[in-house]
């Protein structure tokens, strides 16, 4: 009886099943299901270029087998040369889908209607909520724990002090060394709630922003905006609780800048109409609201004028 195989890379079986093509001894029921199977699964998702890259390591892969075998004669060799040719030829396109599936291929989790929990291999565990997509690839975890995100998820991560983990958003990536944080993404707002340890918060045209525990990082939906909020704010003196910690805009428009203001200081800003495309960049970092909106009639050449809630921006 023949050594059962295990076939613990795609080129031990690509070359079992030619062997059973030469010898003329049928292919198992358990090998026709697995192929049927991994056909099924991976060839409506096939790239050209990873099928050419996936043939072309199968090939390799082969090369191992061939020179162990003797070839008693050149008859016989050339009885069996076609039908080498011809089963090569459509198990390197097997091969193909089988290698890019295992090897290439990246992983992708998508939650439905209801929260998916993916176990990552670092030990990490991501709960993604209805309508997110984790992608992670084959490499995972490298040096660097590389991710990508659609939708919201909640992050565990295993701690590293050497192999940060980096999830890259729409729009904006998140960098940790070991914590437990929330990515939301609804449209063009974008937020990272942290809960525990640190993280670092980059997006193109601002600064990096660094949390800490019970802080939020978001856009607010605007390009080029950032601000850090307190998820646990503690009241001051005067019995208000302080919400935003920071503040910025870089080459934002006045428009923009002003629905921000009012949507987070419970206020409201009237200003020229011609001003409201004007690009604003500025820090507004631990300023009350009437010394920002100060600080942005400076900005643009205005007074400011206050009524009740109401401040006014005029020339």
């Amino acid at each position: 009886m023949k050594k059962r195989l295990t076939y613990k890379n795609i080129e031990a079986f690509v070359f079992r099943l030619w062997e059973r093509e030469i010898s003329e001894d049928p292919i198992s029921e358990k090998e026709n299901e697995l192929l049927k199977q991994w056909k099924i699964r991976t060839e409506k998702d096939l790239d050209t270029v990873h099928l050419k890259e996936s043939r072309e390591r199968v090939l390799a892969g082969l090369e191992y087998y061939f020179p162990q075998r003797d070839i008693q004669s050149v008859k016989s060799f050339k009885t069996s040369f076609y039908k080498i040719a011809a089963v090569i030829i459509l198990l390197l396109s097997l091969g193909g889908i089988f290698t890019y599936t295992m090897f290439i291929k990246p992983d992708v989790y998508l939650a439905k209607s209801v929260n998916r929990v993916v176990y990552l291999e670092d030990g990490s565990v991501v709960t993604l909520l209805p309508g997110a997509e984790l992608t992670v690839a084959k490499s995972f975890p490298a040096s660097t724990r590389v991710v990508n995100l659609k939708g919201d998820a909640v992050f565990s991560v295993a701690k590293s002090k050497i192999h940060p983990f980096i999830v890259h958003a729409e729009g904006f990536s998140t960098k940790v060394l070991g914590t437990v944080f929330k990515i939301t993404q609804s449209g063009k707002k974008k937020a990272v709630d942290l809960y525990e340890g640190k993280v670092a918060v980059s997006s193109p045209g601002v600064p990096v922003s660094f949390l800490k525990p019970n802080q939020k990082w978001t856009n607010f939906g605007v390009a080029h905006t950032t601000a850090i909020i307190s998820l646990k704010p503690v009241k001051n003196p005067t019995n208000k609780i302080p919400s935003i910690l920071s503040l910025s805009f870089n080459d934002v428009p006045l428009k923009e800048v002003v629905a921000v203001l009012e949507s987070n200081y419970n206020t409201k800003v009237l200003y020229p109409k011609e001003a409201e495309d004007k690009k604003i960049t500025a820090d507004f970092t631990g300023g009350t609201v009437s010394e920002n909106i100060e600080s942005l009639a400076f900005i643009l050449g205005l007074e400011v004028q206050k009524k009740e809630n109401t401040y006014i921006l005029k020339k």
